[in-house]
């Protein structure tokens, strides 16, 4: 992650405007995949879609190793987003329901604070020394990756499954349905849940794809990108590690209300400041990313049922994924246009407009829930 973006330029000679169209493409491929791998996941085991997607994994990068042109980068792009919807709602579904069979799930916020902050942790210790492993030889990073894949599937492969047995349904398709209009209709709390998180998960994925290309042009050094990248996932796994205690100090009004000062922020210092430091805005949103997870995950699992709990992560995934395929080109044919610090500010007046809405949204669910409660 720390050069795919440079990769893409460099060596396979993408422009911003491919780049983020081979970003719509791989969500598009996740979006296929998205709802029906969740689904199947309930029905098949966590563990064994975890198995499907460690394996496709290596493909996808091993493909990455022998690329030349966009339209082999497109298509290990679409088995990398087959592997990654595999994994989407099954990793944090089989922590959830492994919780609760020990009767933890309470504590679910921390673990999955636990789980993004180490996943993060393992980025950044790989992102430190990728740019010197993309410097000595471009292709490196990529054959490491299918190493890290080969290991990813024999951790797959020793999990164990939560205890509890599913029955089939009658229909298929008639139960996908079913938890489809649960989420997005039947319960407004679940629905405005997941329509919080993916404009959250907007906010801090544009930039992923921004920040190079931005650093590049303010004159940052090659050299530093990889500790740049590494101390931006630290961020993310330090903030993710205290999500849970932030949440339980400040509660759901003030957290949001300081994610949103906190998004606001740092894209309003990206578009305005620039230059060889502009770069330090984006730790703002890393720090954001790693404080919302855990608290609306959190949220999300205590409303959806233990029948179709992948299934329905899967789906705001697939709701994430969908909103990024209507707006990602878009969003790099602007920067291609009047640049990558420009694009930073024109994205602050929009989440400036947007997210105070639908925060409220949000906030006002949660309070009917607790005076339903009383």
């Amino acid at each position: 992650m720390a050069i795919i973006t440079l990769f893409w330029k460099d060596q396979i000679g993408l422009s911003l405007t491919e780049i983020l169209l081979l970003q719509g493409i791989f969500s598009i491929s996740m979006v296929v995949m998205e709802y029906p791998s969740g689904y199947l996941s309930d029905r098949i085991g966590y563990r064994t879609a975890l198995n499907v997607a460690s394996l496709l994994g290596i493909v996808g990068w091993g493909i990455y190793t022998v690329a030349d042109s966009f339209s082999q980068v497109l298509i290990a792009e679409i088995i990398l987003g087959f592997s990654i919807s595999f994994i989407s709602g099954s990793d944090s579904a089989m922590l959830y329901e492994s919780l609760k069979a020990n009767g933890e799930e309470q504590h679910y916020s921390r673990h999955e604070g636990r789980k993004s902050g180490m996943g993060q942790l393992g980025e950044a210790c790989g992102a430190i020394f990728a740019g010197l492993l993309y410097a000595s030889a471009p292709l490196l990073p990529f054959i490491i990756q299918v190493l890290v894949w080969v290991l990813a599937l024999l951790l797959t492969r020793s999990m164990v499954e939560p205890q509890e047995k599913l029955q089939a349904p009658e229909s298929h398709l008639a139960e996908a349905w079913k938890s489809t209009r649960y989420a997005l209709k039947e319960n407004k709390r679940l629905r405005y849940t997941i329509l919080l998180s993916v404009v959250l998960g907007l906010t801090s994925y544009y930039p992923i794809w921004l920040i190079q290309p931005y650093m590049q042009d303010g004159g940052v050094p090659i050299a530093w990108f990889g500790p740049i990248w590494a101390a931006a996932n630290l961020s993310v796994a330090l903030f993710a590690l205290i999500s849970h205690r932030s949440h339980l100090r400040l509660g759901d009004r003030w957290m949001v209300l300081l994610i949103i000062v906190v998004v606001i922020a740092g894209y309003l210092g990206l578009g305005l400041v620039g230059g060889l430091w502009g770069f330090l805005f984006y730790y703002l949103l890393t720090c954001m990313r790693g404080l919302r997870g855990p608290m609306l995950l959190s949220h999300a699992q205590r409303e959806i049922p233990s029948a179709n709990r992948a299934g329905i992560l899967s789906l705001q995934s697939l709701c994430f994924r969908i909103s990024f395929v209507c707006t990602g080109p878009l969003i790099g044919m602007v920067a291609d246009n009047v640049g990558v610090k420009q694009t930073f500010l024109f994205l602050c007046y929009g989440f400036a407009m947007v997210l105070p809405p639908v925060a409220w949204l949000f906030l006002h669910q949660l309070k009917k829930k607790s005076s339903l409660w009383q």
